[in-house]
C-alpha cells in the first residue's frame, strides 16, 4: 500500500530537484544535513539535529529534474519513496511524493498513513516556503509527542 501527497511549487523543476539532491540546500527545508550529493546507487546519511536522529537513505534511482527514488528504514526493509517532478510551463512544478511499504494487515495502518501524510505535507510546505519565499526557519518545527 502507498501514500501519495501532491504539491505545487512556483519554481522550475531544476530548482526543486536541486533542493533535494544538493547537501547545501536540503538543510533549508527538510533534514539538518545530508552527507553528500544524492546520486543513484549511493547511500546518504541524513540528520535531524532537532530530534537527535539520523538515518541512511539508499538512492535507488535518479532521473535529473524528473524523479528521485530512495529507500529508508531498517536494514533495507524500509519504505520506498518516489519523488516525481512535473514541469508546468517552465515556471512551476507539481511535486508528488509516494511512499510505499505500508502493511495493510497492520492494526496501526490508519494511524501510520495519517502520520506519514502529515510529515510529507509539512516537508513540502517547508520546501515551498524555502524556494518561493526564502524561508529557512520552518524545518524542524514539527512537534511529535
Amino acid at each position: 500500500m502507498n501514500n501519495l501527497t501532491k504539491f505545487k511549487i512556483e519554481k522550475p523543476t531544476n530548482e526543486v530537484f536541486e533542493a533535494f539532491v544538493d547537501p547545501s540546500k536540503i538543510g533549508n527545508f527538510w533534514f539538518s544535513s545530508s552527507s553528500e550529493r544524492w546520486e543513484q546507487g549511493k547511500t546518504i546519511t541524513v540528520k535531524y539535529d532537532e530530534y537527535d536522529a539520523q538515518i541512511d537513505i539508499e538512492v535507488l534511482e535518479i532521473k535529473v529534474n524528473k524523479k528521485i527514488v530512495f529507500r529508508w528504514g531498517a536494514n533495507g526493509d524500509g519504505h520506498i519513496v518516489t519523488v516525481t517532478l512535473k514541469n508546468i510551463d517552465h515556471t512551476g512544478t507539481i511535486i508528488e511524493v509516494s511512499e510505499e511499504g505500508f502493511r495493510e494487515d497492520d492494526d496501526e495502518l490508519i494511524n501510520q498513513l495519517l502520520d506519514n501524510k502529515e510529515g510529507w505535507v509539512f516537508m513540502l510546505t517547508c520546501l515551498k516556503g524555502y524556494l518561493e519565499f526564502g524561508v529557512t526557519k520552518l524545518r524542524g518545527g514539527l512537534v511529535k509527542d
